[in-house]
């Protein structure tokens, strides 16, 4: 007999013998009523995800029998009942918390289609009442957040029906997220009126203030109906005030920045709603506004990125901040042809500091991006490149967006693996369930609420 035949009858034989085990097995195993734990492993890694993207993506996933890995930081966010991800999550862990992995016998996710929806956060431009059409849309795309800011506030009593209003029609668990910084950067400044900026609490407060005053906003936002926060500005920057971030950053000292940022950022979760430190890996050395233009490349070694605009983002990990956003500007350290949102090696720079919570991008309409990638060819460069959550301020794009990623998987420019992990830390960051949405247990990091002393 010829090696090569003999191989094939002896691997013939294996398979035959592994599925008479298998039976056996399952016919004299009583079933579970638990999931049951698997050996931990590094969350970035998802080869056990698998079916390969030859699938029809528009259309429902095979059912999976595999070991999920659990990834991080589970969700205090409102939940509501409806679809396959609609079930709370059950896993949190406060602080930087380590992975684990449970099993999820004969999963059936969610399509390829659908994961890819739930990883976009959309604006939806001027709407003010939650029957306006855009609204509809958006949530029959199956977007995983929706963003407001000043152009969707009237009144509190408005703001509350409107996100009552989109809650009841996602009939799912769904983030609302705003833009609520200390000083010029407010989406609810006609309720909350205005304050003083972030350079300026500094210099004027002590981070017991500073978180004071965030409890206050965050309890105010958590009576609106909007559970996360894009703050606080975490890069480090003693240039002019009214630069692109200028005196949003709290100061120049990474120490000083790392403690005013953490501050805030527990005074969010004091007040119930988790905060997103941007704009990673520190966009305070830019001066350009990329909302209209790329940003002249930031030239700075890595060597001191790391123990000065990373510092901030490395002490707010280690508190267990649950969102990190990407910045748009390039890092001839990193990345000379790509902004940091959309290159892997600035990712890779954040997990690296033991962050497993959610990476979002910065809106993907501004110009830094879109006058070099639509929509359509963004969103998939940054999922691959390691994004969970992408941000577009106008919903009128989420549809491309959402296309753009299942056209990337069926030419193999994204995995799915890789799309189901973004959409499974989505789901968990709205409350809901991870495992019926991707196939994967999600725990996320979680800053505790803490008595005021």
């Amino acid at each position: 007999m010829h090696d090569r035949t003999r191989a094939w009858v002896l691997f013939a034989l294996t398979v035959v013998g592994v599925a008479l085990t298998g039976a056996i097995v399952w016919i004299t195993t009583p079933p579970s009523t638990s999931a049951g734990a698997d050996t931990a492993r590094d969350p970035r890694s998802l080869a056990a995800l698998a079916p390969a993207s030859n699938l029809n993506p528009l259309g429902p996933s095979p059912t999976l029998a595999r070991s999920a890995p659990t990834i991080t930081a589970g969700g205090t966010g409102p939940t509501a009942t409806g679809p396959a991800d609609a079930s709370p999550a059950t896993a949190t862990a406060t602080g930087a918390a380590a992975a684990g992995t449970a099993a999820v016998p004969d999963c059936a996710p969610l399509s390829l289609a659908q994961r890819a929806a739930r990883t976009l956060i959309v604006g939806i431009p001027d709407v003010k009442d939650p029957t306006d059409p855009i609204v509809k849309t958006v949530l029959d795309i199956g977007v995983g957040g929706i963003f407001l800011n000043p152009g969707n506030v009237e009144s509190e009593a408005q703001v509350i029906r409107l996100v009552k209003g989109i809650r009841a029609q996602a009939g799912r668990p769904i983030v609302v997220t705003v833009d609520e910084e200390p000083g010029r950067v407010s989406s609810l400044g006609d309720i909350l009126g205005t304050s003083r900026s972030a350079r300026r609490m500094a210099n004027e407060d002590s981070p017991a203030e500073v978180r004071a005053y965030a409890r206050t906003v965050a309890l105010e936002l958590s009576r609106l109906g909007i559970d996360l926060n894009l703050a606080p500005v975490a890069d480090l920057t003693d240039g002019p005030y009214d630069e692109i971030i200028g005196d949003r950053s709290f100061s120049a000292d990474p120490a000083i920045a790392s403690e005013y940022a953490s501050a805030f950022a527990q005074g969010m979760a004091d007040g119930g709603v988790r905060s997103a430190a941007k704009h990673f890996p520190g966009q305070g050395r830019a001066t350009d506004d990329i909302h209209f233009e790329a940003a002249a490349p930031i030239t700075t070694p890595l060597d001191v990125l790391r123990v000065t605009d990373v510092r901030p983002f490395r002490d707010l990990v280690r508190a267990g901040i649950p969102v990190v956003m990407m910045n748009h500007i390039r890092y001839t350290a990193l990345d000379r042809n790509l902004p940091a949102s959309l290159s892997p090696k600035a990712y890779a720079l954040l997990r690296d500091l033991g962050f497993q919570g959610v990476a979002i991008t910065d809106s993907l309409g501004m110009g830094a991006v879109n006058l070099t990638w639509g929509f359509f060819d963004s969103a998939p460069m940054a999922v691959a490149a390691g994004a969970d959550g992408l941000l577009a301020t106008d919903g009128f794009f989420a549809e491309e967006m959402r296309d753009g990623l299942v056209d990337a998987m069926a030419k193999g420019k994204l995995t799915e693996s890789r799309l189901s992990e973004a959409a499974a830390r989505m789901v968990a960051l709205a409350g809901g369930n991870p495992r019926t949405a991707a196939c994967i247990d999600v725990v996320l990091p979680r800053i505790a609420p803490t008595p005021l002393s």
